[in-house]
């Protein structure tokens, strides 16, 4: 199958902007990672502009808005914030720029409230509990003790979260300047991840649900052991399908904005299959665990954050695949979680 169509050869350089649709300008901000951008979209919104996520919250992203600000915003107010999900490239600096600008804040509850607990309680990710589920699944103590350091990483890239928030759920419709969007919530790669539609104009921004080149990351952690977030993102992926039009323009968190939308929908369904499919052909001959099956699927050398990310990533198929009845789970003389092909 072909790449999407891009609706732009470039992204817009760090501290400035492209108009994707009159009134409608996007904007990008560093990350520290190997995925080294993430997308922010400013809509306007009678004399200001709605702000579309906040970027990861360190002195790097604080300078590039200082840019923006000074730059392709300048001379018009910020009106609110909306914040797509969770994950610190989204809302990591929603704190500094609600603070700053007196902003409101619009979210759906439970990202929100993870974000907060996460922000108020951050010593519970180092129970025993959560050391004992990446253990038991046959992840090594160094790869374990890697994950575990996540949620000091996360407490690093947040500059805050507000007492209060404007809850916003799916169904609902914000108006935005004299736009019209539908709010569509999926969740997978998070648990109520924020979509906006205009269907007056075909514009789709579906935060990290759908990207142009890459799968978001589907997990499984260790508040829900047994959960499905495949399943899940499997299902929202083929209700956008019959949602939003094949013709509409995506606005994506990573990467270019771009049309045709179904064909990107089914190569993100099939190459699940096809990791589904691996997963199962690698436990033909003998049940193995999440950690034995991460150089059955990643044949390139990963480092112990990498391999966490893996690790969490294979769960979500071995679960989604125990649910469906294609693999069996074992458990091991050694007390290690395993699966085979059923």
């Amino acid at each position: 199958m072909s790449e999407p169509i891009y609706l732009h050869a470039e992204p817009p350089a760090f501290g400035e902007t492209i108009e994707v649709a009159p009134g409608l300008l996007w904007g990008r901000l560093p990350l520290p990672y190997r995925l080294d951008h993430v997308n922010v979209y400013f809509i306007e919104d009678g004399d200001g502009w709605a702000v579309v996520d906040a970027g990861i919250g360190n002195q790097a992203t604080k300078d590039v808005w200082e840019k923006l600000l000074r730059g392709p915003l300048a001379g018009r107010r910020l009106t609110r914030l909306i914040v797509t999900h969770m994950h610190p490239d989204h809302v990591g600096a929603a704190g500094w720029l609600i603070e700053r600008f007196g902003l409101p804040l619009d979210m759906t509850e439970t990202e929100y409230l993870q974000a907060l607990l996460l922000t108020t309680d951050p010593s519970s990710l180092g129970q025993d509990f959560y050391r004992r589920f990446y253990v038991d699944n046959g992840l090594g103590e160094e790869a374990t003790k890697a994950v575990m350091t996540r949620g000091h990483d996360y407490m690093r890239a947040l500059t805050g979260l507000p007492p209060s928030f404007r809850r916003v759920v799916a169904g609902d419709r914000l108006i935005i300047g004299g736009r019209s969007f539908d709010v569509l919530t999926g969740g997978g790669h998070a648990s109520e991840q924020m979509m906006l539609y205009c269907a007056a104009e075909k514009l789709f921004l579906p935060a990290d649900q759908v990207l142009p080149r890459i799968s978001p990351n589907v997990s499984v952690y260790p508040r829900d052991p047994m959960g499905d977030p495949l399943g899940i993102f499997l299902r929202s992926l083929r209700a956008l399908k019959a949602t939003i039009p094949e013709d509409a323009r995506v606005m994506p968190g990573h990467g270019l904005a771009f049309t045709g939308l179904h064909e990107r929908l089914d190569v993100m369904i099939a190459h699940h299959e096809e990791r589904c499919q691996e997963i199962v052909e690698g436990c033909r001959a003998a049940p193995l665990s999440a950690s034995e099956l991460v150089p059955v699927v990643f044949h390139r050398p990963l480092d112990a954050h990498q391999t966490g990310f893996a690790f969490s990533e294979i769960l979500a198929h071995v679960n989604y695949l125990v649910r469906r009845g294609r693999m069996v789970p074992v458990d091991g003389a050694d007390g290690i979680r395993r699966a085979r092909a059923a």
